[in-house]
């Protein structure tokens, strides 16, 4: 199956980009964004860095981490089928040494800094790109490094007590161990683990729980300190659980990501609340303006909510998928595909600079091209590239469909057509192109029809999609008084370019529904406000994932109420 995750069992089977095709609309649109220019961008940048011509030994250029974004770049160009993989490919298996070590900045003076370094979750990366180029492509000179690569890996750390200050590799080895059957892997994606927390790694300034290293996965009750590390060590926990038939492990970050979510997660679906660490917070810490919300860690929360929920079929897991694609996901990458937030903000109050060349911080009111640290754009690269295995699943009794867009998926002799505009509109039609002789099952979020179904059959619905006004949980005390609007999925904010109106100064009644207005192939809202004196005005809110796409501009999530 051609899909980044392919777990052996589970309440619900993924649909890989060999049943799922995307047809233009709203995430069709965006993959084909990656393919055709994001991908390229990121190509370009890094080549044009050194990032890449440290694969060919030049003097060393980026972060210790740099490789990992080459091995991020190489999983989207897999998932895309693009033609730059084989000579990007060749230049990474280039400099591999003999046993398999693979790492451009650290050499002879190896695995000396487990807490900085970077060295594993670097293979992780690779890894996963291999796992892609294995699944869509078939064993090749890459694959084969990849594998030397991880068996490097078992060799050194297996009997160790040792794990990275980054995870990402746990979740990497289970895949590869799906994909081969080689069982070291996974024992050595469960002693990772289960190490962490022990503890493993050093204190560090901002403590254990910054490497999710204060206490043993399984005792742990919610998601903490870094926000991307959180994420990605749960989606290893959540692969380790089900292939061993862990359900303690498993109902332990079914517990974590039910208060996290509660209680440390914005309206937008963002993870992230303080600057300090890229860290969550306490619980309802959750101030807008301060919000961190990167978007790794938004990727990061959409793949541990796809895998939660093939592991247990529950459609809460796809639901939260849902709002973070649609308000985080969708929002890094400007609409030209040219530039990108690091950090997703729900109130901007300074209009921002527009960044020339490399940002060297990740917090900016605007897009940036790229960041010295510049982890997002390759991570939405790979995310769009691999979007058509996040979108259906398949059981026996046939297919369930959580994120509705056009698209044609097939399953066990049953290929649908799915038509519609959402989330712009609300309608959704699914029309049978192919049946099997038996009774199957056709399931979207509102709906579930079980019959024998026939060629030219056709299944339409209504996705709730009406604006809504919604009130903050009273102990989120930084937006007491305030008020947002959603609609279907997304979150919509005022956006003020060149700050006008004056954001700070406005209030809004809730009395009146929100109006919609097309513009540009998007719903836009206008809404009733006052500013300054009580002076009243139309205000207008746009999706959250366009803010910013229109120059400087102060923009707000959270409004005060009049």
């Amino acid at each position: 199956m051609v899909s980044p995750v392919v777990p052996a069992s589970g309440a619900l089977t993924p649909l890989g980009l060999d049943s799922v095709r995307l047809l233009p609309g709203f995430w069709g649109d965006r993959r084909a964004l990656g393919q055709e220019v994001i991908i390229g961008h990121c190509l370009e940048w890094m080549e044009k860095l050194g990032w890449i011509g440290n694969f060919r030994g030049g003097p060393a250029r980026g972060r210790e981490f740099a490789d990992s974004e080459v091995y991020k770049l190489l999983e989207a160009m897999a998932w895309a089928s693009d033609p730059r993989f084989d000579d990007l490919a060749v230049t990474v298996v280039a400099a591999q040494e003999s046993d398999g070590y693979l790492n451009t900045r650290w050499g002879g003076d190896r695995y000396r800094d487990l807490e900085w370094g970077h060295e594993l979750y670097c293979y992780g990366h690779l890894i996963q790109a291999g796992v892609a180029r294995l699944r869509a492509f078939g064993e090749d000179e890459f694959t084969e490094a990849v594998r030397r690569a991880a068996d490097h890996v078992c060799a050194r750390f297996l009997d160790s007590d040792e794990v990275c200050g980054h995870p990402v590799v746990e979740m990497a080895l289970v895949e590869l161990y799906r994909a081969t059957g080689a069982e070291r892997y996974l024992e050595m994606a469960r002693r990772f683990v289960e190490r962490r927390g022990t503890p493993a790694l050093a204190e560090v300034e901002f403590g254990r729980a910054y490497f999710q290293d204060d206490m043993p996965v399984r005792q742990a009750t919610v998601f903490r300190g870094h926000a991307v590390r959180a994420m990605y060590l749960a989606c290893g926990a959540v692969d380790v659980a089900v292939e061993t038939g862990d359900t303690e492990l498993l109902r332990a970050i079914e517990t974590q990501w039910e208060r996290t979510v509660a209680r440390r997660t914005y309206l937008t679906g963002g993870m992230g609340s303080r600057h300090d660490g890229e860290s969550f917070g306490e619980d309802f810490e959750l101030p807008p303006d301060r919000a961190y919300s990167e978007t790794c860690a938004a990727v990061g929360s959409v793949m541990l909510s796809h895998r939660l929920l093939l592991a247990t079929g529950d459609r809460r897991y796809a639901a939260q998928a849902e709002r973070t694609l649609y308000n985080v996901v969708a929002a890094s990458p400007a609409l030209d595909g040219r530039s990108y937030f690091y950090t997703n903000p729900l109130h901007v109050r300074v209009p921002g600079q527009q960044p020339e060349g490399v940002s060297p911080r990740a917090q900016a009111g605007l897009r940036a091209p790229w960041f010295a640290v510049s982890c997002c754009p390759n991570n939405v690269a790979r995310t769009f590239a691999s979007l058509p295995a996040y979108l259906a699943t398949g059981t026996e009794d046939g297919i369930q469909i959580h994120h509705p867009t056009p698209s044609v998926i097939s399953h066990d002799g049953l290929t649908l057509r799915v038509q519609t505009r959402y989330p712009w509109e609300g309608t959704v039609t699914v029309r049978v192109e192919k049946a099997p002789e038996t009774m199957r099952r056709i399931t979207l979020p509102v709906l579930s029809a079980e019959r024998v179904w026939r060629v030219g059959d056709v299944v339409t619905v209504e996705m709730p999609v009406e604006p809504s006004w919604v009130r903050p949980d009273p102990r989120v005390d930084a937006v007491r008084g305030c008020v947002a609007v959603t609609r279907g999925p997304l979150v919509y904010c005022a956006e003020a370019p060149g700050n006008e109106p004056a954001l700070e100064l406005v209030r809004v009644t809730t009395a009146s529904v929100p109006r919609e207005h097309w513009q540009d192939g998007a719903v836009e809202l206008d809404v009733t406000a006052t500013v300054g004196m009580r002076k009243e005005v139309n205000l207008r809110l746009v999706p959250y994932h366009r803010w910013g796409n229109r120059g400087p501009a102060t923009m707000r999530v959270w409004i005060p109420e009049e």
